[in-house]
């Protein structure tokens, strides 16, 4: 009698370590302006092949070309490139202020500008994101204020969030930028949610969830696809792949799907790969998604297809798990440089004007962070007030509590 087959487990590992080659044959790129653009309406199990092929506007040469193609004005690029400078400058600023010791934790965008700057001018205003610490761009993009954002990273006496949370996890109500939770993930649910009230509502407002490609490993990830199905909820599910959750590829959460937008196909959600280093395409399928879901036709997928250039985080070391010139060897290049590069090809910039931008931008952000380190140190006295404390906590102040207030002074 043969001994029986004995079992294994199969676990994904990275096509290259740490002092290998790079290697991106597995992205499969299609020429740019190939992949159709389907009306707003189509039925989503009419274009599964849009969750398997990445939508691309922008070409080698710099040209925009094919029906994602067209949708903005000079001076609307002209904007996304600033947008896109400006968070890549202030990222620069703050991870040296984080080396400096005056903060301690930076987590920066590098390379994945176009996501959320192209991605915000595409919503409405009263329309809500529902961010993971990556989506600073949507802020920069609706010109949110620097000094803001610097007081809650170095967390000081004008931080807007009284020092309640991690630097980098923002809030703002008034910018659509819904408060940042460290616990991944949740926000994916929420976002729907959100969306389905005001659907309830009767409203006009519609959700963006985001998250990155290895999240979705988690649970609220699949909850919330299958509420944003059944329901039809006016949501933008939004998946940033940059090819490295904080130090495991992506296979390891992507699974045998093959692409992260497949996730929304078994749920009947239309599903979109995007090249997220394309600010006009990002653009163009964000608004597609937009305009479906405030037709009252439900939840779109959109995958942006992108690579984290920098570390995870300051805390973080990419050269541990991938090989040091992997950046380089990305085949989607640089933002910042190919919508530049657009640009001048229409006659609408050039390297004198980039470099003079460039210097601009540079010096408005070290005013920023100048005024931003002006303010003083939340809790200087060493413990916090009571005010402090209670402030904007209870929608009432209780009697005991408004009782020392009165005998603190306040």
């Amino acid at each position: 009698m043969s001994d029986p087959d004995r079992l294994s487990l199969h676990v994904p590992e990275p096509a290259v370590r740490p002092g290998g080659q790079p290697d991106f044959s597995n992205v499969k790129i299609p020429k740019a302006g190939s992949v159709p653009r389907p009306e707003i309406d189509v039925a989503p199990e009419e274009i599964r092949d849009l969750a398997y092929s990445i939508i691309r506007v922008l070409n080698r040469d710099g040209e925009a070309v094919g029906p994602w193609a067209g949708l903005l004005s000079d001076d609307e690029l002209l904007a996304g490139l600033k947008h896109m400078m400006t968070l890549r400058a202030f990222d620069a600023r703050m991870v040296m202020a984080q080396r400096q010791g005056k903060t301690s934790f930076y987590m920066q965008h590098l390379g994945e500008e176009a996501v959320s700057c192209a991605f915000r001018k595409a919503l409405n205003k009263g329309d809500m994101n529902f961010p993971t610490y990556r989506q600073a761009g949507l802020l920069i993009a609706d010109e949110y204020p620097m000094v803001e954002m610097m007081n809650q990273i170095f967390s000081n006496e004008s931080d807007p969030l009284r020092g309640r949370q991690l630097p980098i996890m923002y809030s703002s109500k008034e910018h659509g930028f819904f408060t940042i939770s460290g616990n991944l993930a949740t926000q994916y649910v929420q976002a729907v949610g959100w969306a389905m009230a005001s659907a309830i509502k009767n409203d006009t407002k519609i959700a963006a969830a985001w998250i990155g490609d290895g999240s979705t490993a988690e649970s609220d990830f699949h909850s919330a696809l299958v509420f944003a199905s059944t329901y039809k909820a006016p949501v933008i599910l939004n998946i940033v792949n940059n090819q490295w959750a904080i130090s495991t590829f992506q296979g390891i959460a992507r699974g045998g799907s093959g692409t992260f937008a497949a996730r929304g196909l078994g749920f009947g959600i239309p599903a979109l790969r995007v090249d997220g280093n394309d600010y006009l395409a990002v653009y163009a399928v964000a608004k597609w998604a937009a305009k479906r879901a405030r037709r009252n036709l439900g939840p779109t997928v959109i995958e942006y297809v992108t690579y984290r250039v920098g570390a995870h985080s300051t805390s973080d070391d990419p050269s541990a798990y991938r090989p040091k010139t992997e950046s380089e060897a990305w085949p989607l290049g640089d933002p910042v440089l190919r919508l530049k590069k657009h640009l001048i090809l229409r006659g609408a910039w050039s390297e004198e004007r980039h470099t003079q931008a460039e210097a601009e931008i540079v010096d408005a952000v070290i005013q920023a962070q100048k005024q931003a380190e002006g303010h003083g140190t939340l809790h200087a006295g060493g413990r916090p007030s009571v005010r402090d404390i209670f402030e904007g906590v209870y929608a009432e102040m209780p009697p005991h509590i408004r009782r020392q207030r009165q005998k603190a002074g306040y």
